[in-house]
């Protein structure tokens, strides 16, 4: 059996014409940018996430940027980030001048370690930016707790983490501003590049819609530097279709995991999604772990399954990067992180058969090593 690493087709096709027709309204309204469908998602997104403000813009990485500009961080200041997340975080941070200061995660929930948060933190440090990575919240009591003791702010990177939570409280509601991303391969996807920032700050709220839209609350008058960067009216359309089955999706895909963790238990050296108590996993990714990775990948090629590699090279040894001088060695997790991990088939829809053949195929694997 042939499986890829992600269809669409399960969540998609049961909507088409829901889709096709809000595509059409918006077509027929004829008014494109930050009308009406914009600010109905904004309203359910903010409801959703339990929080009062939601500002949709262009793309996830916009919505990190635009966090850390509203915040005021700048060229000086230093933000704590994963040693291993997607780039896209150290991005943000580098976009407003600050430096990312890598703090390596726990080995077990591949989140950032908030043990190791205080041992990172200078006179510079103005913030920290933990991700919700592969879909697991990261340990939020702690990480805020740290962040009170120091005064610091927080911006979750929520892209890969939608509905997750952390003691029952939503990922994207505990930072002083949150992004995150809509891009099609997410929980909730668009149908091209679309992103939020999530607040219950109502100053903060205010001043990202000003800086969103050429830094202007009345057309033509320009109160700050602002930035263009707006969620379009067609993919907000497409979201607030799709908005109400996220939480059954996110139960299938923790389904399509248990069964994943059933089939591959006690398989040679791979290691299994460890779930931190008080958090829940929303399976963005189905992430396992092997010193024999890219031989396996090389053999569920073979058997017709794809897989894909997050991230095969961590942010502080990118070329990028380079400037910050941080040598090999120096974050040893993150490195091993990137040399062993494989994320296998995973999406909402997906059946127990072709989980069953992924499985098997990764179990014969493991029978000739």
């Amino acid at each position: 059996m042939r499986v890829p690493f992600l269809s669409f087709a399960p969540q998609h096709d049961p909507l088409r014409e829901q889709i096709l027709a809000a595509i059409a309204a918006v077509y027929d309204k004829q008014w494109y940018v930050l009308g009406d469908q914009v600010k109905a998602f904004e309203a359910a997104y903010a409801d959703f996430n339990q929080v009062r403000h939601c500002v949709g813009v262009a793309n996830g990485l916009d919505a990190l940027h635009l966090s850390l500009v509203a915040l005021n961080a700048g060229p000086g200041d230093e933000v704590l980030v994963p040693s291993n997340t997607y780039i896209a975080t150290w991005l943000a941070i580098s976009f407003v001048g600050a430096t990312p200061v890598p703090v390596e995660p726990n080995p077990a929930t591949y989140n950032i370690d908030p043990a190791r948060l205080e041992a990172a933190i200078t006179p510079r440090t103005k913030g920290i930016m933990p991700v919700h990575l592969y879909g697991q919240a990261c340990e939020m009591g702690p990480i805020m707790e740290v962040a009170r003791r120091h005064g610091l702010w927080v911006v979750e990177d929520n892209a890969q983490a939608q509905g997750a939570t952390w003691q029952r409280s939503v990922t994207g509601s505990f930072g002083d501003v949150n992004g995150t991303s809509f891009y099609p391969g997410k929980n909730l996807g668009a149908l091209g590049d679309a992103g939020a920032i999530t607040t219950n700050d109502d100053a903060l709220g205010g001043k990202i819609r000003t800086l969103r839209n050429y830094g202007s609350q009345k057309k033509y008058y320009n109160e700050v530097i602002g930035y263009n960067s707006r969620l379009d009216e067609l993919q907000a359309a497409v979201l607030s279709v799709k908005l109400p089955h996220l939480m059954e999706w996110t139960q299938q895909r923790q389904a399509i995991a248990a069964l994943y963790n059933q089939h591959l238990a006690g398989l040679g050296d791979l290691v299994l999604p460890t779930v931190a108590r008080g958090a829940t996993h929303v399976y963005h990714l189905y992430v396992v772990r092997t010193a024999h990775r890219d031989a396996l990948q090389q053999h569920l090629q073979e058997q017709g399954i794809g897989t894909l590699i997050h991230y095969p090279v961590p942010p502080h040894r990118q070329q990028a990067y380079e400037h910050l001088g941080i040598r090999e060695g120096v974050y040893p997790i993150a490195e091993a992180l990137a040399r062993t991990s494989l994320s296998l088939p995973m999406w909402p829809g997906m059946q127990g058969e072709e989980v069953a053949a992924v499985a098997a195929a990764v179990g014969g694997f493991f029978e000739g090593v």
